[in-house]
């Protein structure tokens, strides 16, 4: 079994606190401590025990279920290819990768029919998957087509040496004309499908932004990542109190009839793994976005 030693000061239930170091949903947790695949200082305990300092947890490493994910003719928007790299233009409304309730109408299934050479790192149902970007986030992602391709582009995403560009629509009218937020994620712990800026469980998240253009009760926006935590800058600009536009999870206001939040990855930038020469790819705003966009320039 594995073990993990609670060092942390304040008392906090075995199952909350599980969530993040494991990984897993609440659900999950529970049924294990159910199952007796969690212990605390080799004893039975129920979901509501409050963890105490240097209490020893061990537990069985939680198995998922085994997926693989199958080709599908899709019309992928490729902008570039060589033998170690494809850059895609994402569409609205593309999953990157399968998941449970969503095992074939993803950005990998049309992958795995373009290319028969995709990395395997992160698994069968990742493929050449090195970043994702959301389901209703358009713009550009790298993938990788071998396993060194696919190190060498990772490495750069964690030394933060890629060059990330998106562009933002945002309610309210943001006063500043640059700024940095700096504001470390982690996961809600009252609903596991939402990041939140939190210090527990959590992880450095750094986003710059600038103001291109402002309206009468939006602001066009243009972002920098230095991190790249899980709905990142969906999390930190409704943090400061400017969400994004049509954000269908966090800070809920008024939304347009066009699907798709306003959050497009425009530029992308890193250093090609086999000729070590930079490469910048840039994609236009989509449809989706524009059509929004249009609506607040002529309200």
């Amino acid at each position: 079994m594995e073990k993990i030693i609670f060092n942390e000061e304040n008392n906090v239930r075995i199952d909350q606190y599980l969530i993040d170091k494991l990984n897993i949903s609440r659900s999950k947790v529970q049924k294990m401590i159910k199952e007796k695949q969690i212990l605390v200082n080799n004893n039975v305990i129920k979901n509501s025990y409050s963890l105490k300092q240097n209490d020893e947890i061990s537990y069985e490493p939680y198995e998922e279920e085994e997926m693989k994910a199958e080709a599908v003719k899709m019309d992928l928007d490729i902008v570039y290819e060589d033998d170690d790299i494809i850059v895609v233009n994402k569409q609205n409304g593309l999953v990157v990768h399968p998941a449970v309730g969503n095992k074939s109408n993803t950005l990998v299934n049309g992958l795995l029919y373009h290319s028969k050479q995709l990395s395997d790192l992160n698994g069968e149902f990742r493929p050449g998957i090195v970043h994702r970007i959301d389901a209703y986030t358009t713009g550009l992602l790298v993938i990788a087509k071998n396993n060194k391709a696919h190190e060498a582009l990772a490495k750069q995403l964690e030394e933060k040496t890629t060059h990330r560009k998106y562009i933002a629509l945002v309610w309210g009218v943001v006063n500043t004309d640059t700024g940095t937020i700096d504001a470390p994620i982690g996961r809600d712990t009252n609903d596991r499908k939402k990041m939140t800026v939190t210090s527990m469980n959590s992880k450095e998240a750094i986003t710059h932004f600038k103001v291109l253009k402002r309206f009468s009760n939006t602001t066009l926006i243009e972002l920098n990542l230095e991190t790249g935590r899980t709905h990142q800058i969906r999390v930190h600009m409704n943090y400061i109190g400017y969400p994004i536009v049509n954000d269908p999870v966090y800070g809920r206001r008024k939304k347009f009839d066009e699907s798709g939040q306003c959050l497009h990855a425009k530029e992308l930038g890193f250093i090609h793994p086999t000729t070590k020469k930079y490469m910048e790819f840039s994609s236009e705003l989509p449809e989706c976005f524009t059509e929004i966009l249009n609506q607040v320039e002529n309200s």
